[in-house]
């Protein structure tokens, strides 16, 4: 469905993402790990066909991503940046609704299709009771709720998130992964996001890619990816792993840091 080919990506002279090549499993939850500037969000902007390839290519469907009419591909894959801008003053209904967009002709506004499917967003994202506040009135889980069902709107088959649960405290972190988790099991949703916590990926990934320098480190199942020695290597942190009922690991303790400019137990 959507992967990429020998991709190297860059911002003026400096290369970010080298030559990356990977597959993104239909209908489920895909991770990018690193650290700080190991091309995880340049990584992502690239599969919205945000950013043009310095070589390579990035594919959906075996077609140039690049070579897909916009409001085509805006039918097939949303995303949702980092630090999205609300409107000033708008409702939540009428921002979930925003993602109707690619589905209407020029002539066409407020079609009953838009409206049901709006409200059906909105149900399944739990923000239903909320349709008339204001959404920058409400509280930061209940944005990314908010924005994450404008992008259910949009009906596509990929959902792409970078780093959807920064600036949120731990329980809305959780409360909005769980949500991804229901999307995917229940309606199919392909996921794709960026996470720092390796915990959170180790529990709900079905697939984790590590990217380093903006290299492809490793890929794989979180068993097969979130070792003692990718952590090491990668984030220059000592770690012990352990490994739950469910067959997944948990990073249970940190021994100190082998960076002495990063404080020891801390990952970015």
């Amino acid at each position: 469905m959507l992967r990429t080919e020998h991709l190297s990506l860059a911002y003026g002279d400096k290369t970010v993402v080298d030559n990356v090549s990977l597959a993104i499993p239909e209908g489920g939850i895909t991770c990018l790990l690193g650290p700080n500037g190991s091309g995880k969000s340049t990584l992502l902007k690239s599969f919205a066909g945000l950013l043009s390839p310095r070589s390579g290519q990035v594919f959906l469907d075996n077609r140039p991503v690049a070579q897909w009419d916009r409001r085509r591909l805006a039918l097939r894959l949303a995303m949702l940046p980092q630090k999205p801008i609300v409107p000033d003053g708008i409702r939540v209904q009428d921002l979930v609704a925003l993602g109707r967009f690619p589905h209407r002709k020029w002539w066409q506004r407020n079609l009953t299709t838009d409206a049901n499917t709006t409200l059906d967003a909105m149900a399944m994202t739990g923000v239903a009771d909320l349709a008339e506040r204001p959404v920058e009135a409400l509280s930061g889980g209940q944005q990314q709720r908010v924005w994450i069902a404008m992008a259910l709107a949009q009906e596509t088959d990929i959902l792409l998130l970078d780093e959807p649960t920064t600036f949120l405290d731990w329980g809305y972190q959780l409360e909005v992964l769980e949500l991804l988790s229901t999307l995917n099991r229940q309606h199919g949703l392909t996921v794709v996001m960026s996470l720092h916590d390796l915990n959170q990926a180790a529990q709900f990934a079905d697939r984790i890619a590590v990217l380093a320098d903006g290299q492809l480190e490793t890929i794989g199942s979180p068993a097969e990816v979130i070792t003692e020695a990718m952590i090491n290597r990668v984030f220059r942190v000592k770690t012990s792993i352990t490994v739950g009922q469910d067959g997944r690991p948990f990073c249970s303790g940190f021994a100190g840091s082998l960076n002495h400019q990063q404080p020891a137990g801390i990952i970015s």
